[in-house]
């Protein structure tokens, strides 16, 4: 007598085998020690990718969001930071308002890359209490102050312009040694801008931010400049597949980029698609899964960097000194090659489901 095997039976066991992995990364990674995380951020769409991703990760534990001003006004910022949290059920994290415009100069330049409000004008109902859940203390001194109630043990990674950054170094010329590592979305390898002709949007926004910063943090300092994420960047199906998952984070995801991501996609021809070629590119993302999960990057550049402040033309710039021109005793690395394998599991993994903790 022939015996026929029961088709779902395969299905079955290897849902078992993934059950019994997901059970023994959740229970392992709970008897590590977290890696304690401060995200300063300018929330625009990108940056919610961004911190959903952290939110996502069993091995992260957010101290703080700081807000600044870049994609939105930093009153947007808040708000925007707000809902993301909401969105992910973890309203518990703190907020703080930072600087609302740069450390030198008037703000002179915006964006509505991602709408008016940062994340694409579509949310209609906004929260009218939302001051009253942004903390009392300013940005900048609650960075210094958490930073240095855990000395060595906080990595502070920057997705917006770094003003709050360069004036914490203003006021506690110590506080870069106290961080762990820093990691930067920002900055551009090539001269190819995507918001002025030679720099890109974060350093643009505040070049002398971007310039102190450089030069006065001493600590392990990891960048995610434009070039990384456009030449890392994933196929439009992806992208599809990501927000069309079947949970709460993906929808929220699915509402704010329907509007400003559709447009990009479909009808306009932008300076990444002209230098890199189209495809789907979730900017602030790329730093955060560095500071998830260091081997999601493969290549990196080791060397002293400068931001050019003069001109009309390069002002905003990131210039890499392979050749030690500079003669300066502190390099940064600079992240050139991404494992697209493991960052689209690390995207797919931030919408899947609400992470409360």
């Amino acid at each position: 007598m022939k015996h026929c095997r029961d088709p779902t039976s395969h299905n079955q066991s290897e849902q078992r085998l993934r059950w019994v992995f997901k059970l023994y990364f959740h229970t392992h990674t709970e008897t590590m020690a977290k890696k304690l995380v401060i995200i300063d951020t300018d929330c625009g769409i990108d940056d919610a990718q961004a911190i959903m991703m952290a939110l996502a990760a069993p091995n992260i534990q957010i101290l703080c969001v700081t807000c600044v001003f870049g994609n939105a006004t930093v009153d947007n910022v808040c708000q925007n930071v707000l809902t993301v949290l909401s969105v992910c059920e973890r309203g518990g994290i703190p907020v703080f308002r930072g600087c609302a415009r740069p450390l030198v100069g008037a703000n002179n330049l915006s964006s509505d890359h991602f709408g008016t409000d940062g994340l694409g004008d579509v949310i209609k109902d906004r929260d009218p209490n939302w001051e009253k859940k942004i903390q009392r203390e300013h940005a900048v001194n609650a960075m210094i102050r958490l930073v240095s109630e855990n000395q060595n043990k906080v990595s502070l990674v920057a997705l917006g312009p770094l003003t709050n950054l360069a004036l914490a170094v203003r006021l506690d010329p110590c506080f870069p040694q106290k961080l762990e590592e820093l990691y930067i979305m920002g900055g551009n390898m090539e001269g190819k801008g995507n918001f002025t002709l030679c720099a890109e949007f974060n350093f643009a926004m505040d070049p002398e931010s971007a310039y102190v910063v450089l030069e006065e943090f001493l600590c392990p300092t990891y960048i995610a400049p434009w070039e990384y994420s456009c030449r890392n960047g994933l196929t439009w199906e992806f992208f599809e597949e990501l927000i069309n998952q079947d949970a709460p984070a993906a929808r929220f995801m699915k509402m704010i980029t329907s509007k400003c991501w559709a447009y990009s996609k479909e009808a306009m021809i932008n300076k990444r698609d002209v230098y890199f070629g189209s495809c789907f590119v979730t900017y602030d993302a790329y730093a955060v899964a560095a500071c998830i999960d260091k081997n999601v990057v493969m290549e990196s550049i080791q060397c002293p960097v400068r931001v050019e402040l003069q001109g009309s033309i390069a002002r905003g710039m990131l210039a890499l000194d392979r050749t030690n021109e500079l003669k300066k005793s502190h390099s940064v690395y600079v992240l050139t090659k991404c494992d697209i394998a493991k960052f689209s599991q690390l995207l797919m993994e931030s919408l899947r489901q609400p992470f409360k903790k």
